[in-house]
C-alpha cells in the first residue's frame, strides 16, 4: 500500500474525512459532530510538528472500527463533519486564537458538537473563548503533563506554556477548571498555584484514576457544561511518544478512559480538543491512538447528551 507524506498508510478508495465517513455520515447538515483540523504550531518551544497532527489524526481514522464495544454501539451514527483544515496565519498566536474562536462559536451556534484537532495547544484559548461566552457556567477539564499556568513565555501571552492560566482567566467566575495529570511546571507556576490559591490542579501518580472513587474526587466542582482539552503528552510517553514535549511517566490509556467517562456521565460536553500530536516523533501507531481517542470522546459526548 502506498505511504502518504507523513509515513502512514495511504488508500485512495476511502474518503478523506475523519473516520473515512461518507454520504449522510460525514453530511454537516445533519452532523451532530464537526472536527476542526487547525495545524498552527508556531510558539513550539522544543520539538516542532504538531503542525501535521491534524492530518495524521485524520489519516490514521479512516482505518478505525466504527463500533465501539464500551458503548455497544457507532458513534458515527449520529453523524461526524469534516471540515476544511483551519488556515494558519502568520502574523502571530493571537489572530490564530482569534479564527478557533470564530469558527468554534459558529459550530456552537449551529448546534455541533465542537472537536478541534491541534496543533499546540495555544489553540484552546480560542475554543474556550468562544464556549463561554455561550454557556457561562463552562468548566474546563484538562489532560496535560504540563500545567501550562505561566503569564507569558518567551515573550508572548499567548504561547502553549500560558494556555490554562488564559484559560482560567476566561471562566474565572463562572466555572471550575480541573488540571490532571500534571507532572511538570516551573517554579512560576508552583508559586502562582500557591500564592493565589488556585485549585483544581492534581499532580499524577500512577493508579490515581483507576477506581472509580478517585477520580469522582478529581471531578468534584466540574459544573453542568464542560470543555475537555487534551494534550497528548497527559498519555505516558509509551502510549504516546509522538509529542513535542514528552514527560516520564503519565497517564495509561485505561486511565485516561476512566476520566473521560465520568467525566462525560457528570458534566454535558458541549465541545473538546485533542492537541499536539507531533506525528514525525513517534511511530504510527501514536496518531492512531490519537483518533482512537478522538471518537472514543466523540462516542461518550454524544450518547450521554442522547440519553
Amino acid at each position: 500500500m502506498p505511504s502518504d507524506q507523513n509515513g502512514g498508510a495511504f488508500s485512495p478508495n476511502l474518503a478523506w474525512s475523519f473516520a473515512a465517513l461518507d454520504g449522510d455520515d460525514a453530511d454537516y447538515a445533519r452532523a451532530a459532530a464537526a472536527i476542526l483540523p487547525a495545524g498552527y504550531d508556531g510558539t513550539v518551544s522544543y520539538r516542532a510538528g504538531s503542525r501535521d497532527g491534524p492530518r495524521a489524526v485524520i489519516e490514521a481514522s479512516r482505518y478505525l472500527e466504527l463500533y465501539e464495544p464500551d458503548l455497544d454501539l457507532e458513534p458515527s451514527q449520529w453523524g461526524i463533519a469534516t471540515l476544511p483544515a483551519l488556515e494558519p496565519a502568520v502574523s502571530g498566536p493571537e489572530e490564530n486564537v482569534e479564527r478557533v474562536e470564530r469558527a468554534i462559536g459558529a459550530l456552537a451556534d449551529a448546534g455541533k458538537l465542537p472537536v478541534l484537532i491541534g496543533g499546540e495547544h495555544t489553540l484552546t484559548i480560542g475554543a474556550v473563548r468562544a464556549l463561554a461566552r455561550r454557556f457561562p457556567d463552562l468548566s474546563v477539564l484538562q489532560l496535560d503533563a504540563h500545567a501550562d499556568l505561566r503569564n507569558s513565555y518567551q515573550g508572548s501571552r499567548h504561547s502553549h506554556a500560558c494556555v490554562m492560566r488564559r484559560v482560567r482567566e476566561t471562566v474565572s467566575g463562572a466555572g471550575a477548571v480541573v488540571q490532571a495529570g500534571i507532572r511538570s511546571m516551573s517554579l512560576e507556576e508552583s508559586e502562582h498555584i500557591r500564592n493565589d490559591a488556585v485549585t483544581g490542579v492534581h499532580p499524577y501518580t500512577p493508579g490515581l484514576y483507576e477506581s472509580p472513587a478517585s477520580v469522582e474526587e478529581l471531578l468534584t466542582g466540574l459544573g453542568e457544561t464542560l470543555y475537555v482539552t487534551i494534550d497528548l503528552d497527559a498519555l505516558d510517553p509509551a502510549v504516546m511518544p509522538a509529542v513535542g514535549t514528552p514527560e516520564p511517566g503519565g497517564l495509561s490509556w485505561q486511565e485516561a478512559l476512566n476520566v473521560l467517562w465520568a467525566a462525560s456521565r457528570r458534566s454535558r460536553i458541549v465541545g473538546f480538543d485533542v492537541m499536539e500530536l507531533a506525528p514525525a516523533e513517534g511511530p504510527a501507531h501514536a496518531a492512531f491512538t490519537a483518533a482512537r481517542l478522538t471518537y472514543k470522546l466523540i462516542g461518550y459526548a454524544l450518547a450521554h447528551r442522547a440519553a
